[in-house]
């Protein structure tokens, strides 16, 4: 039987043990009230994914995109919303100043975007029993006959270049692209950095992706392996954060709710 990770999945393995095991192995996590970050970055990404479906066929304006973003904020926007930095009306205004600045830096969007939030699904293993999972926020087929991984990243921190040149999310994309359209594909990864309105592009040798593969398999025996589960009590962390707001423990929460 397949297992499916993701890089997401990793990282809450390696950030907070207890949440990961929580969800992914207790599958006894309870729903936590989203926090304002996520939120904005996922309303951001739904209005870029709109953008680029419409740009198909119609030009758009910067007032359609804006007004596309405040009907989404709309819709989605409730009083359950954990706000960590700020308020409502600056996230918002943040998220307008986002889409601005990136629909300006790259109209009239005319790079061949072929897919758009494409999922990929490969094997890691020989035995196909680890396999990945993603979504490819943008893909683009350049003139030069290469795929570019596009990513969008909302955050307020903006990661060195050495960072994304080992970043394991978009390697592991740039990993499901080869597995799709074969072995000899010339790929390159981007980052658009939104707060900072800034684009970072990285490249991967077929040693660093080989190395990739086999520091993931790794990574996901060790998780099979694990027996104990510490939790990071860091303030970002909606599990710990939850127990911090109920005054649970870990077994407190597991007695009643099992």
């Amino acid at each position: 039987m397949k297992e499916v990770y993701s890089h997401s999945r990793l990282w809450l393995y390696e950030n907070c043990p207890e949440y990961y095991k929580i969800k992914y192995i207790d599958r006894n996590c309870p729903t936590f009230p989203i926090n304002d970050s996520l939120f904005l970055g996922s309303l951001v990404h739904d209005s870029l994914e709109w953008l680029y479906y419409q740009v198909k066929n119609r030009e758009v304006t910067i007032q359609d995109l804006i007004e596309d973003y405040t009907e989404k904020w709309s819709k989605k926007y409730s009083e359950n919303i954990r706000f960590l930095k700020g308020n409502a009306k600056s996230k918002f205004n943040q998220g307008v100043k986002f889409l601005v600045d990136y629909y300006v830096k790259n109209k009239p969007f005319k790079d061949n975007t072929i897919e758009i939030e494409k999922r990929i699904l490969f094997p890691l293993d020989n035995e196909n029993k680890y396999f990945i999972q993603g979504y490819i926020d943008r893909l683009v087929f350049n003139d030069k006959n290469e795929y570019e991984i596009h990513d969008y990243k909302t955050n307020q921190i903006m990661k060195k270049k050495e960072e994304l040149d080992s970043d394991r999310q978009l390697g592991l994309y740039h990993l499901g692209l080869k597995e799709l359209f074969g072995k000899n594909i010339q790929v390159k990864l981007f980052w658009h950095f939104l707060a900072f309105n800034k684009l970072v592009g990285s490249e991967r040798s077929q040693e660093q992706l080989d190395t990739l593969k086999n520091e993931t398999l790794k990574l996901i025996k060790k998780i099979k392996e694990t027996t104990y589960w510490p939790s990071c009590n860091k303030k970002w962390c909606d599990w710990c954060e939850y127990k911090r707001e109920n005054n649970f423990t870990y077994e407190n929460f597991m007695k009643i709710n099992s």
